[in-house]
């Protein structure tokens, strides 16, 4: 589902003749199968975002290449990935990134008006989903009308809405409280043994590394090790 191979990622600081090489990611190596829950655990500056916007395609490796679904997107153009990105990839952020002035099913009913998809079909998909997270009774809320953990929902919900075969998390619950962690993380885990989607999460939480199926540490930019399958 997806192999990065022998990828490796340097920051160039400074302007022409003053300018610093900075080593991110040193000659990392995995895969992450269909189905799965990965997390991809490390201190703060260990380079685990980074490897999630080389996966996202944000950001272009210095060497190395990624497959996704067996196509190497490290060769795609910026086009290409924005397209590949629409069709196979979800994303689930901290700070949720919910434009405040949508209301939670005009949020979620975004990504289906960039695809293109007739007002009939999206109101289908939307309202479904909004279903499928508990939020029926909320869609005409904004944001600021939500609570953190709402909010998050609207925002897997949005990462759900296309159908995607894997979601990216960055941090997911990063901005909520002990026990609304507790019960997104038992959604992600329903969402992944009900409909099959492979997550791949960042995360420094250790409740949030555990629900995974396996654990990949990195350290200094470096793989320190691939648990084992749980």
């Amino acid at each position: 589902m997806i192999h990065v191979k022998q990828l490796s990622h340097s920051f160039t600081l400074g302007k022409k003749d003053k300018k610093t090489t900075l080593p991110v990611l040193n000659d990392i190596t995995f895969k992450v199968e269909r189905g799965e829950i990965v997390s991809i655990v490390g201190k703060s500056g260990s380079g685990k975002s980074t490897l999630l916007n080389l996966i996202s395609g944000f950001s272009q490796p210095t060497e190395g290449e990624i497959l996704i679904d067996g196509q190497r997107v490290t060769d795609f153009t910026e086009a290409a990935f924005a397209d590949f990105r629409l069709n196979h990839l979800g994303f689930i952020f901290q700070s949720f990134q919910l434009i405040p002035s949508m209301t939670a099913y005009q949020n979620i009913e975004l990504p289906l008006i960039l695809k293109g998809e007739s007002e009939f079909k999206r109101k289908q998909i939307t309202s479904e989903i909004l279903e499928k997270v508990g939020l029926t009774n909320y869609q005409d809320h904004y944001p600021s009308e939500l609570s953190g953990g709402q909010q998050q929902r609207v925002s897997i919900a949005r990462a759900l809405v296309l159908n995607p075969p894997i979601i990216l998390a960055d941090e997911p619950t990063g901005s909520l409280d002990s026990e609304t962690e507790a019960d997104l993380l038992q959604f992600i885990k329903q969402l992944n043994s009900e409909l099959g989607i492979t997550f791949l999460i960042i995360t420094h939480d250790d409740a949030v590394a555990e629900i995974g199926n396996r654990t990949i540490a990195i350290r200094d930019g470096r793989l320190l090790e691939v648990g084992e399958v749980r």
